[in-house]
């Protein structure tokens, strides 16, 4: 089982940008997904979350309203979209999805964001 993103780069302030994420090795579209971040010098922050059971939606407050996360069953395939992107945007973001039990205990390798002009 493994999750693999990719879609970081360098974008101005103000821009926008696709994340993926690729799943396998499990049945992707029965387990719930989310998206994470971690800046230089903090913390791991939760972006948003994708249910398995019903698909419900959250977000993280300091994201709510300029991301989106969804999924492509088919492909197994979780997105986030990222647009009014800030410098303050700026982490390493992961996937992550919980297979064995309540938490999140699959994560990705991480893609970098950066926001800058």
């Amino acid at each position: 089982v493994q999750l693999v993103e990719s879609g970081g780069g360098l974008v101005q302030p103000g821009g926008s940008l696709r994340l993926s994420c690729v799943a396998s090795g499990f049945t992707f579209s029965t387990y719930a997904m989310g998206w994470f971040r971690q800046a230089p010098g903090a913390g791991r922050e939760f972006m948003a979350a994708l249910r398995g059971s019903d698909s419900r939606i959250t977000y993280g407050d300091s994201v709510k309203g300029r991301f989106a996360i969804s999924r492509d069953n088919a492909n197994n395939i979780l997105y986030l979209q990222m647009n009014s992107l800030k410098p303050e945007d700026t982490a390493v973001y992961y996937c992550a999805a919980k297979i064995y039990g309540e938490r999140y205990d699959l994560w990705g390798q991480g893609t970098q964001v950066t926001v800058s002009s």
